[in-house]
């Protein structure tokens, strides 16, 4: 007799960001909406700004946007134990992501090293100021921090429409600044972090349970 498939397990999703001006935190609340939809138990979370204080008073554009985003828990290795999965969502600076996300990312050795990040699923979404402006490159240099992490990728890939009409993004979602986030950028989105969810679940259901010997 065969076992049938175990239930995929409760997810716990942390969506990491950091956001200038807006787009990128944007891009975290829909990835948060959908997979609280899918049914994951999700932390919203920044990462703490690095640049000077008076660097981001003396534009009123980051101003705003911090002031907007000051009641969001910041991201703290605590959170990286709690979840098992998350999604990175970062502008693109030169090709990488904003240093603001990267001395996030440089203060999780003691947790990589005690592998607490290790076998967890991973996604990673970004934005850059026009359509060819180094996300990709953003992305991709984001999965290799991850690989050496242990954790295990999911891209999109080319597994649903939303993709191709979105912009054709097989690494992960990327949003051009300034844009609108339509029903198209809306539904990438959302199929990246359900496809996220699928796989986090999948990874932490429990082992089938042998079935017993006949006869």
């Amino acid at each position: 007799m065969t076992a049938s498939r175990s239930a995929p397990g409760h997810v716990r999703l942390a969506i990491v960001f950091y956001s200038t001006y807006g787009t990128n935190h944007q891009t975290a609340t829909i990835a948060a909406e959908a997979a609280r939809a899918g049914g994951a138990e999700v932390r919203l979370l920044r990462v703490t700004e690095t640049a000077p204080a008076e660097v981001v008073n003396g534009q009123e554009g980051w101003k705003a946007q911090a002031a907007k985003m000051a009641a969001i828990p910041l991201a703290g290795p605590a959170d990286m134990e709690w979840a098992n999965a998350y999604l990175f969502v970062a502008p693109t600076r030169f090709g990488v992501a904003a240093s603001q996300m990267r001395a996030f990312i440089d203060t999780l050795g003691p947790v990589w090293a005690q592998g607490k990040l290790a076998g967890k699923a991973i996604s990673a979404m970004s934005s850059a100021q026009n359509p060819h402006g180094g996300q990709e490159a953003t992305i991709l240099g984001l999965y290799t921090t991850f690989m050496h992490w242990g954790t295990i990728l999911v891209p999109p890939g080319y597994t649903d429409p939303a993709i191709f009409k979105a912009g054709g993004n097989p690494y992960g979602y990327s949003h051009t600044q300034g844009q609108p986030f339509g029903d198209e950028a809306r539904a990438a989105i959302a199929h990246q972090v359900r496809r996220l969810v699928d796989v986090a679940g999948r990874i932490a259901a429990p082992a089938p349970a042998m079935a017993e010997p006949v006869g």
